[in-house]
């Protein structure tokens, strides 16, 4: 891969119905949404598996939709990294085999139906309290299980929300077993280039990033999405500075931004395409 091919950046799903007008042409079916956003970026992460496993019809309507070379990312139920529906997540059942492998083995299988279009597959944890799991190594116990077990022939990535738990003994146990360590810019957690000062969050052969603010401060400005409300311009800058450095480093990343992140998630993937651009012509 060349350095421009390495890199995608798209957004965190594609059925936002505000994105009509701004984005998607005026009229436009949420059928037909996915085979238009497919012709102004080559990546989506797919954001509604992570409330029901998707149909395998649904799958592969995806796939008829989009272009031979275009990626679909995923998210694991959130019964898996969750543990359930509730409000909280449920220790008992958080990548416990027993509650946990068949809605695995169904969500593998239903995403297998995109083949070649297939990307990473995100565990997105939530934050856990000290009821759920009692320290970092708890659950750093759990998940090196919960890895060691899963199917080969796909990508995985792991996205953790408690910031005590970013530290060089996660990145060694998720290197062990070649899955990404996701990189968010998210409201209490340390952006991309934090993290790097403190271990080496290179733990795949590929990157993966998301753009996803804080939902509480863009709620109570907008309820639309689909024009920028807050400036990321800064953060975007950095983000754009971190990813130089995969790419240099000849890593292929991907980058997904969502509508929380400043109010409108196709413009946002938007700058920082234009800001890996500008560099790359400086």
């Amino acid at each position: 891969m060349t350095r421009s091919t390495l890199l995608r950046i798209g957004t965190s799903s594609f059925s936002e119905a505000d994105w009509v007008g701004p984005f998607y042409p005026a009229g436009t079916r949420p059928a037909d949404y996915l085979k238009y956003y497919a012709t102004r970026f080559d990546t989506v992460e797919i954001d509604a598996s992570y409330y029901a496993i998707p149909r395998r019809t649904s799958v592969e309507a995806w796939a008829k939709h989009t272009p031979a070379d275009f990626l679909l990312s995923a998210k694991f139920p959130r019964r898996i990294v969750h543990g359930g529906e509730g409000p909280r997540p449920d220790p008992q059942t958080v990548l416990i085999p027993d509650r946990t492998y068949g809605d695995r083995d169904r969500f593998l299988e239903a995403m297998s139906a995109l083949g070649s279009r297939l990307g990473p597959l995100v565990l997105q944890f939530p934050y856990f309290s000290k009821e759920v799991f009692p320290s970092a190594s708890a659950f750093f116990d759990r998940l090196d299980r919960f890895l060691e077990a899963l199917p080969s022939g796909f990508r995985y990535a792991v996205e953790i929300r408690n910031r005590t738990w970013l530290k060089p003994a996660l990145g060694e146990l998720l290197r062990r077993h070649r899955t990404a360590l996701a990189l968010v810019d998210q409201a209490w957690m340390p952006h991309g280039d934090e993290v790097m000062q403190m271990f080496d969050p290179v733990t795949a052969g590929f990157m993966y990033i998301r753009l996803l603010g804080d939902r509480k401060e863009i709620e109570a400005v907008t309820d639309r999405w689909n024009r920028i409300v807050i400036d990321r311009t800064d953060r975007l800058l950095r983000c754009a500075a971190v990813i130089r450095r995969f790419l240099d480093n000849g890593l292929e990343t991907m980058v997904y931004a969502n509508n929380h992140y400043a109010g409108y998630a196709p413009e946002t993937a938007g700058q920082l395409q234009a800001m890996i651009d500008a560099e790359r012509t400086a």
